[in-house]
């Protein structure tokens, strides 16, 4: 499962530089599946839409930091515990009951994302 960033995050950005996918972004700054990754061409988010791996996407939160679940692995191939939750102060990086995934889907994604 992904995590996410919750209303209680105080915007400190300890979380930002600890993500292996960068997938965690500043409140109000657009994302794309190719920031910080080798993913190239088009891309299959997971509602399944297809996106150029270039384009920007919406942010999903505007006042605070948040996690694109598109990219996070909860670390999974990279460390053994999520560093975003490792790292933050107010303990708001937590699971994102939206996106069960399993650790193999998990070392998939990250397979895709880095490969």
């Amino acid at each position: 499962m992904a995590l996410k960033i919750t209303d209680e995050c105080i915007n400190c950005g300890a979380c930002e530089p600890e993500c292996p996918n960068n997938a965690i972004y500043e409140g109000g700054v657009e994302w794309a599946m190719a920031d910080g990754t080798t993913v190239k061409g088009s891309f299959n988010l997971l509602d399944g839409t297809a996106v150029d791996a270039n384009a920007r996407i919406a942010p999903i939160a505007s006042d605070t930091y948040y996690i694109t679940a598109n990219k996070c692995t909860e670390c999974q191939g990279f460390h053994e515990e999520p560093q975003c939750a490792a790292v933050c102060p107010v303990d708001c990086c937590v699971h994102d009951e939206l996106y069960q995934e399993t650790v193999d889907a998990l070392l998939a994604k990250k397979d895709k994302l880095h490969a």
